[in-house]
């Protein structure tokens, strides 16, 4: 192995570790515990060899949010696969989504309630972003019927993520989360 590969290779490292470190804090003791000096005791760098890797905590959690949607996509597209009827394939997608969001808050906080600097809706879209996006529209493509695929998944996702956000954040009742869950998925599979 080169000098350099070896140096790229431990570079990815580094940053795997800053990016699990910050992952294990905030889901630990929250955003806010997150700091570039308290990731630096964590995985034994100086700040400045943080900085070499990302500009600063938004960065951070910037590589976080990608990192969940990748984890989102795989979620997604597994309980897409485990089933072959439509709707239900529907509801087991949002059923899954809704459970990653309550599994993994301040991961999920990372990917879509905190100000973190990643492109949505345009060409620039992180692969992993892009393929949660797919496979919540993979699911949904049979029954979107002559409904523009795109604009159906990001009503369905904007519902889904609605009820999601307001049942964590106590606006909606938790013991009926799934009863609304089931209602979405049923108005959106509904023929005709």
């Amino acid at each position: 192995m080169s000098i350099q590969a070896r140096r790229e290779r431990e570079r990815a490292e580094r940053e795997r570790a800053i990016v699990a470190a910050a992952r294990e804090l905030a889901e630990s003791e929250g955003w806010d515990a997150v700091t570039t000096r308290r990731l630096a005791a964590e995985i034994e760098y100086s700040q400045p060899v943080l900085y070499s890797h990302f500009k600063g905590k938004d960065a951070i959690m910037a590589a976080v949010a990608v990192e969940g949607f990748g984890d989102l996509a795989d979620e997604l597209a597994a309980a897409r696969a485990a089933v072959t009827d439509p709707r239900q394939a529907v509801a087991d997608v949002a059923t899954a989504y809704a459970t990653f969001a309550e599994r993994r808050p301040a991961l999920y906080d990372a990917m879509f309630n905190l100000a973190v600097d990643l492109p949505f809706a345009n060409q620039d879209v992180p692969v992993d972003l892009a393929r949660a996006f797919a496979e919540l529209a993979e699911s949904l493509r049979p029954i979107a019927g002559d409904d523009d695929l795109e604009t159906f998944t990001e009503t369905f996702w904007s519902g889904v993520h609605g009820l999601v956000t307001l049942m964590r954040s106590g606006r909606l009742r938790r013991e009926e989360h799934e009863r609304r869950l089931a209602l979405l998925v049923d108005r959106f599979t509904r023929p005709g």
